[in-house]
Order: C-alpha cells, then structure tokens, then sequence
C-alpha cells in the first residue's frame, strides 16, 4: 500500500512539473484560432483537445451541456448547435491541416436522442429509439450518411446500427480487438464490447 501511494505521488509530481503542461495554455495560441474555435466552454474544449493531442495524449473528452431541452427547445438548441457546429468543425480541420486526423478519431455523440414529436413546453423529451452520432478521421470515409428513419422520425428504417456496432466499429478505427475480455477483481469475465460488428460502410 505504501509503495502503490509513493509511485502516486511520483506520478503526481512528474505531471507538476512536466512541459507538457503547456499544452493547457491556450493563451499560447493566436486570437484568431482563438475565434475561429468560438471562445465558449465548448470552442475552448476543442482548442484544448488539439492541443492535447499534439502533446500524445490518447484520449481527450469535450463536453457540451444543455441538450435535455425539454422546455423552450428551438431557441437553447439554436444556441448550442452554433457552439458545436463552430468547435467541432474548426476541430476537425485543425486537425486535417497539421496531419493528425487520420490517426485521431473524433465520435460526436450523446446517450440518447429527442423526441420527434414536440411537447406542450415547447420542448422535445428522451427517446432512445434513433439518434445520431457523427464520426471524423481514423481512417473513417467521411461525406456519408448511414441509416435512415421513417420520415416521422420515430423508428429505424433502414441500416440499424446499434449500440455493440458502434464501439466495434471505435476499436476497429484504434487496431483494438473488441472480442478481448478482462477479467475484475473479483475473478469476472468482463467482455470490451459485448456482440457488435464494425460498419464496413465507413472504411470502403
């Protein structure tokens, strides 16, 4: 226990007093990239991201909050989709001009849709049913769309592609092999991904 905590601390200290850490300081980048990436939580979050990545970071997450818009939808997502659209975009052609996307995937995605259907507050509510999620680099053939719903929305017509699919096709980008299994502490079989094939589509 004693050593497991020293080699903590040590790692702790080797972080503190690391160069890398300059990869945080976007204040090291110019005021139009700054702009360019939408000076908001979200636009600062891709900056970061690039930046992270340059420095060999392996996995960076972005959060965008207040999607659960079950009241006053058309104005707060109006908001958020010019956020979004404006980092994720400039993200991904940062990343193309410094010769880093085909080796970085980028998955844009939530846990769940919204309802096609909008309620009495003006607002769209959960609905695991159909939602998107957008993928960029790793060797993904991008300008496609895959899967369709009815025209109303509320159902999968064509190409489903679920959950196990998904992260199949995320280990597929990264040379992993999603059939692995680890093992927990207590002795359990722990799949990575549970069923699931990757979406041939996305590399042909």
């Amino acid at each position: 226990l004693v050593a497991e905590r020293e080699a903590l601390y040590g790692r702790g200290r080797r972080l503190a007093l690391s160069p890398r850490l300059e990869a945080f300081d976007l204040e090291r980048e110019s005021e139009r990239t700054r702009d360019d990436y939408g000076r908001n939580d979200f636009g600062n979050g891709c900056l970061l991201a690039r930046r992270l990545v340059e420095a060999g970071v392996t996995f960076v997450e972005v959060r965008s909050g207040g999607w659960d818009t079950h009241t006053n939808n058309f104005e707060r997502v109006a908001t958020l989709s010019g956020e979004v659209d404006r980092g994720f975009s400039t993200l991904i052609g940062d990343l193309q001009d410094r010769g880093l996307l085909q080796r970085t995937l980028l998955v844009w995605m939530g846990e769940f849709g919204r309802t096609p259907r909008i309620n009495p507050r003006a607002g769209r509510d959960h609905f695991p049913r159909a939602f998107s999620v957008a993928l960029a680099g790793g060797g993904v053939r991008g300008g496609q769309v895959i899967g369709a719903t009815t025209p109303d929305g509320t159902r999968v017509r064509e190409r489903p592609v679920v959950v196990s699919d998904l992260f199949a096709t995320i280990f597929h980008c990264l040379g992993l092999n999603p059939a692995v299994e680890n093992e927990s502490t207590l002795g359990r079989p722990i799949k990575a991904v549970d069923g699931g094939r990757a979406i041939s589509e996305l590399f042909t």
